[in-house]
């Protein structure tokens, strides 16, 4: 009876081992399985950069010119506009689309007459709303080849949708709405944060 107690003893000893050491393999499987699974459906670092907000310098930028900056993969562009420019905002209301910015097309910190934080600053994605071609900054007042009406803004060369300086689109053009104001945020004078809120906002 003692040697039958002892050899059930010894196999309930291996059955336990044999059960605690195939979990243990099956669970590192599940694991080797899992792991590859899951990292697989988390966006790629690529990913997280092309979305995440970008910083720019905008102190070094001269009145009345443009700077070009990328946020998820769009071109955003960021004019310095003269106290000339900002005058002729006003001054040709009735030839825009949406002159009061009535079209979520912005933030609501920019739903105002120069669509803007700052008033010298512009920041908008330059990205046509027609086909989304790139338009082209064209900021000489009465351009030859545009009329001597011509405010200063942006034409896009595809199709000859305009945008005035305040990047809202002009009437009788193929471009339905006004350019994108992205959202944004000073994080001092001459830094701005593209793809975030601005604070209080």
């Amino acid at each position: 009876m003692s040697q039958e107690a002892d050899g059930q003893k010894v196999d309930t000893r291996k059955r336990k081992f044999l059960i605690a050491a195939t979990s243990a393999v099956g669970g590192v499987a599940v694991a080797g399985v899992a792991v590859p699974l899951v990292m697989s459906m988390l966006p790629s670092a690529r990913a997280k950069a092309a979305g995440a907000p970008v910083e720019v310098d905008i102190s070094k930028i001269e009145p009345g010119m443009l700077l070009t900056a990328e946020w998820r993969g769009k071109p955003v562009w960021v004019v310095n506009r003269t106290k000339e420019m900002l005058d002729l905002l006003g001054k040709h209301n009735d030839k825009l689309v949406d002159p009061n910015s009535e079209q979520p097309q912005q933030p609501a910190y920019c739903k105002n007459a120069t669509r803007s934080i700052k008033p010298e600053f512009l920041v908008a994605v330059g990205i046509c709303t027609h086909l989304g071609c790139s338009p082209t900054y064209r900021k000489e007042v009465g351009a030859e080849d545009l009329g001597a009406d011509w405010p200063g803004g942006f034409l896009c060369p595809c199709h000859g949708s305009r945008f005035d300086l305040a990047a809202r689109v002009f009437k009788n053009v193929p471009a339905p709405t006004n350019l994108v104001i992205p959202p944004h945020q000073y994080l001092s004078a001459g830094k701005i944060q593209i793809g975030v809120d601005a604070k209080g906002a």
